[in-house]
């Protein structure tokens, strides 16, 4: 017991292996998808072994459906290919198979080992390359979190567990793998993705676990920008993204990841609307309704744009110009360390744009508005804003009425012509042969 004890504080090899049965853990070969089953036969009657690995295991123990399976296996992709009749090998750093059964794909990965001795790290401890292949138990040893490191065999319904997973999850504790900080090193994610699992899975950080994320953050500047985007929108779309960034602020991880987030929860409007944002965005997730990554980054980031729009006016800058050289500077900021992409940031700025115009409702220009490619999310963005208080509810009214109204009752609502309107130049019809030079004197 206690040479056990010491090896989990130093994150010392497991020398022992605990195979759970399903008496004490619950767990049946029927609660797994049928691909994962067929994809673990087929891998056992090859002659190798295989696992059901990671979240799904997690989650099946918690009582959450998976989103999907991943399999483990000592089969080499090359060798798990021609096993299945549709089957790609994919990955640059490291190789994995996708298997295509029906409509599922099942992600197999071989077991990999974790020397750190060999893999190439860079001068802040960050693994750069590490393509080694391994034993089951180097493969969970691996892996970042005790309750990420148990495989589950069907054929024996058995729960393998080298790190304590099982126990962690009894106890609702997220815990570490190994030395924290060394893990936390090798790749800074790990440090986001604490909170993120914690906060989705509702289990507590270890103390230790948590202990060195405020002062490794700045760590997270050296993530490649591609790779935080992906796991910033995990956490933004995980159905708990309120609970996630309450933690990001706990832990110290915000200023790190979002460098605006800080200022604009520290203003109370600001506060408001982004709460009310993720909250709508954590119903829709739940519910399994659709979200839009572009409208979520909008609504996190337009209060930085409203205060650069302000204060661009204040300068004296005409309304929008100031605007677009707003949206410009926030943008700028965010994609340096976020790799957001064009078609995400081009979505924003169409949404960002139209705010002003929805005070415009006179003439025909409300008419060119309803018909504009991004009304509805344009429309649903000045909903946020009246609910938290921004802009006044009745202008929220008024095109709600206005988009179901008819032909009629939508030209009674228009509001009477305030702006000059602009003369229109005539254009001066040209003199037949006014444009021809005259010919030179003889």
């Amino acid at each position: 017991m206690i040479k056990r004890f010491i090896r989990r504080v130093f994150g010392l090899p497991a020398n022992h292996t605990d195979r759970v049965p399903r008496q004490k853990h619950g767990l049946a070969r029927d609660a797994i998808s049928p691909a994962a089953a067929k994809v673990c036969a087929v891998l056992r009657e090859a002659g190798f072994s295989a696992a059901v690995v990671g979240g799904a295991v997690r989650d099946l123990l918690l009582g959450i459906q998976p989103q999907d399976f991943d399999v483990a296996t000592d089969a080499r992709p090359e060798e798990v290919k021609p096993l299945f009749r549709r089957a790609i090998i994919i990955g640059r750093r490291f190789r994995l198979v996708h298997v295509m059964l029906g409509g599922e794909t099942v992600e197999v990965s071989t077991f990999r080992a974790a020397d750190p001795d060999t893999a190439e790290k860079d001068e802040h401890g960050r693994v750069l390359r590490d393509n080694v292949f391994g034993t089951q138990a180097e493969d969970a040893r691996r892996r970042d979190f005790t309750v990420n490191a148990l495989y589950f065999d069907p054929a024996t319904e058995e729960v393998v567990d080298f790190h304590g997973g099982l126990a962690d999850l009894k106890k609702r504790l997220l815990r570490v793998i190994g030395d924290p900080v060394t893990r936390y090193r090798e790749d800074p994610i790990r440090m986001l993705r604490a909170v993120r699992l914690a906060a989705k899975l509702g289990l507590a950080l270890e103390s230790a676990t948590r202990a060195p994320i405020r002062e490794l953050g700045p760590l997270m500047e050296r993530v490649p920008p591609a790779r935080l985007f992906d796991e910033m929108l995990k956490l933004l779309l995980s159905g708990h993204a309120s609970a996630c960034l309450r933690q990001l602020r706990e832990v110290g991880l915000h200023k790190g990841v979002l460098p605006l987030l800080d200022v604009i929860l520290e203003q109370p409007l600001g506060e408001r609307f982004v709460t009310l944002a993720l909250a709508q965005t954590d119903e829709r997730v739940l519910a399994e309704r659709p979200v839009s990554p572009a409208f979520l980054f909008a609504a996190l980031l337009w209060h930085e744009v409203l205060a650069a729009w302000k204060a661009r006016q204040a300068s004296g800058e005409r309304s929008i110009p100031a605007l677009e050289s707003a949206m410009d500077e926030v943008l700028d900021t965010q994609c340096a360390k976020l790799a957001i992409t064009r078609k995400l940031t081009a979505t924003m700025r169409e949404v960002w744009a139209m705010q002003p115009r929805f005070e415009q409702r006179a003439g025909s220009r409300p008419y060119r508005m309803a018909e504009a490619p991004r009304f509805r999310m344009a429309y649903d963005f000045l909903a946020l804003r009246a609910a938290s208080g921004e802009v006044p509810a009745e202008l929220e009214e008024w095109w709600r009425s206005f988009q179901s109204a008819d032909a009629e009752t939508r030209k009674a609502m228009l509001l009477p012509e305030t702006e000059p309107r602009k003369r229109r130049r005539r254009r001066r019809k040209k003199r037949p042969g006014a444009g021809t030079p005259a010919p030179e004197a003889a």
